[in-house]
Order: C-alpha cells, then structure tokens, then sequence
C-alpha cells in the first residue's frame, strides 16, 4: 500500500475571503474595495488592475475634483478688480489648497492604476504616453481603458 504526499501548505491569504492578494487584479471590485486597493499600492507600477478597480477610482477622484470645485465657488470663487485682474476669496484659496495637495497626493497612484490597467490588457504601460497626443491618445486610451483584461496579461504579474 503506498500513499501520497499531503497537499502542500500554501500559507495564510492576507486578504479578505474572496478578496484576491494585492499583487493581483480585483475582478468585480466594490467601491471601497477599490479605494483601499487604490492607496495600498500607491506607486506599484508592476501587476494589473481590473476594471472595476481602476473605474471605481475614477469616479471617486472625479466626484472628489467637482466637490472641491463646487465648494471653492461657494466660497467666493474667482472676482474681477476693477483693473481687470483675477482675484480669488480666501475661502477659495484655502480649497484650492487643498485641492492642489489632493493632486499632488494622487498624481502617482492615479498613474501606477493606469500603468496597470494597461498590463491587464496586455499592453505595456508605457503606452499610457499616447496621452501626450492630444484628443486621439486620450481616446485610445478610453477605449483600452474600458475594454476586458486578457490572460496574456498575466506576464507582468510579479
């Protein structure tokens, strides 16, 4: 009589039952799932991202830049001196402020999600330049952006 080996221990999961680890794409990401994974892998420009992970994004960064918008109007917003020059109300300056740290925040990560929405479609995510090319890059990416990851994509899992 002979036996087999017990299957090998694979290790604990770190993450939430259903939920993948990090290094890999969150198929049918919920909202705050997405945010979360958005900010734990703040500059990581390897692996890919989902759809659902990175569309949930740009919806809370779009909801988050019109809120702020909204807000620094309600505050006074931008006048005009009788000289002609802009000025701004101090309760604008102080949400534009902290608008422009929310920017200089997310800038990175809002980068590295699109670097690897690209991998989960197989692209590289230097591709992400094309939006340097004004109208026509942005489309492109749009359109890649929005379509379904492949399983070639797999090859810039680390």
């Amino acid at each position: 009589m002979s036996y087999s080996q017990p299957p090998a221990y694979q290790g604990e999961s770190k993450s939430l039952p259903g939920e993948p680890p990090l290094n890999q794409p969150y198929y049918g990401a919920p909202i705050g799932a997405a945010a979360k994974r958005f900010f734990k892998k703040y500059a990581t420009f390897s692996g890919r991202a989902s759809r659902s992970e990175f569309w949930w994004w740009t919806l809370i960064a779009g909801i988050v830049s019109i809120v702020l918008n909204i807000i620094s109007q309600a505050a006074g917003g931008n006048t005009m001196s009788a000289s002609g020059a802009m000025t701004m109300s101090g309760g604008a300056t102080v949400v534009s402020v902290i608008a422009g740290i929310w920017a200089l925040a997310t800038i990175i990560p809002s980068l590295a999600l699109a670097w690897r929405r690209l991998h989960d479609t197989n692209r590289s995510g230097a591709w992400y330049l094309l939006i340097l090319i004004p109208f026509v890059g942005a489309i492109i990416l749009i359109v890649w952006f929005a379509s379904a990851g492949k399983p070639e994509g797999q090859r810039f899992d680390r």
